[in-house]
């Protein structure tokens, strides 16, 4: 591990401590919650990444379900937010925390004291563990305050609650629970870029100027950060497989941004910096190939059957889901198990 990374690691972990005794989840207001009196929503989730950004469109589309005339604030970091976000009608303010908040001292502090200024009705922490998130909800005048943990010795039962798009909808089900709005039983929804029709008609045709028009298509992408990275020693030999058993598909690669190729650029390939023309392309794919990266989640946001490659432990918590989509486990499969996992989705 690098210095730098030792550094962030060592700087969470205190935050972390810090702040883990800032608020409960228990009932702080006993009147039970009115929804047609909830018009001001925060969702709290000061994370900068693709991913993080995508996987909590489950909760605000809950938030949204169950609160129909609401609107929604955002506190995030970075500057993805408002692309991932751009067709929520109910979303109104993205509050951004500065990337490096102590070299932006003043935006560090008018985030606060804007959080503050708004008349929140209830403030929601996605990441329990998230010391941001934990104090943007407590320095809210919000009325209603979910710190994103469960009360103690509360267990929410479900068999895919460790997900990290799904187990924030299902305990604030349970904190609404506590203030007499029934608990839903529905599946949690799908992660969503929301696309539009002229998006994704901009994609196929940007699609049909890679490959052939007339042929089912399959999109990998073969870049990672970090110990996700698949080499090329394991790319290569996939590659070929996938020529063998598919010779009448489009095969076709989307670059990341770095404009690097673990297959030395042997396939079609699309590039662009653009996270929403990319969604728009992938939108049109017959399905998606790719570790677990940003890129895999957005893939799964642009509705396309995504298959995502894991060879860790956090397969339940990142694996894609919905339209025919899910994880593969590197470290027990092989090419062979690829294949079949393919075959069944371009059968279908």
């Amino acid at each position: 591990m690098s210095s730098k990374k030792k550094v962030n690691a060592f700087r969470r972990s205190l935050m972390q401590k810090l702040t883990r005794n800032v608020g409960n989840s228990g009932i702080n207001n006993s009147e039970p919650i009115d929804k047609t009196r909830i018009k001001k929503v925060l969702i709290c989730r000061p994370n900068g990444r693709l991913g993080n950004m995508l996987l909590i469109t489950p909760l605000i589309e809950e938030v949204t379900k169950t609160f129909p005339d609401c609107k929604i604030d955002v506190f995030v970091k970075g500057f993805v937010a408002p692309i991932v976000f751009e067709n929520y009608d109910n979303i109104d303010k993205i509050i951004p925390l500065p990337k490096k908040p102590f070299k932006e001292l003043i935006k560090y502090f008018k985030v606060w004291t804007l959080i503050k200024k708004q008349n929140y009705d209830i403030a929601i922490n996605v990441d329990q563990n998230s010391s941001s998130g934990r104090l943007g909800v407590k320095f809210s005048s919000a009325k209603y305050k979910f710190f994103g943990d469960l009360p103690e010795n509360v267990i929410v039962e479900h068999a895919d609650y460790e997900h990290i798009a799904k187990y924030p909808v299902y305990n604030f089900r349970h904190y609404l629970s506590q203030f007499g709005i029934e608990e839903k039983k529905e599946p949690v929804a799908l992660i969503d870029l929301k696309l539009s029709g002229k998006e994704i008609e901009n994609g196929k045709n940007i699609l049909n100027n890679i490959i052939d028009s007339n042929k089912r298509s399959i999109a990998i992408f073969t870049y990672a950060t970090g110990e996700k990275c698949y080499n090329p020693d394991w790319w290569e030999p996939f590659y070929a497989e996938l020529k063998k058993e598919f010779p009448n598909e489009n095969i076709f690669e989307v670059l990341p941004v770095e404009n690097v190729s673990q297959i030395n650029f042997q396939a079609p390939t699309f590039y662009s910096k653009d996270v929403r023309e990319i969604g728009s392309v992938l939108a049109n794919v017959d399905v998606f190939i790719g570790a677990d990266s940003g890129i895999m989640h957005l893939a799964s946001a642009s509705k396309a059957p995504t298959l995502g490659l894991f060879s860790g432990s956090n397969i339940k918590k990142y694996e894609p889901y919905g339209n025919g989509s899910k994880a593969l486990d590197t470290n027990i499969l092989g090419i062979s198990d690829f294949i079949k996992a393919i075959s069944n989705i371009l059968d279908k």
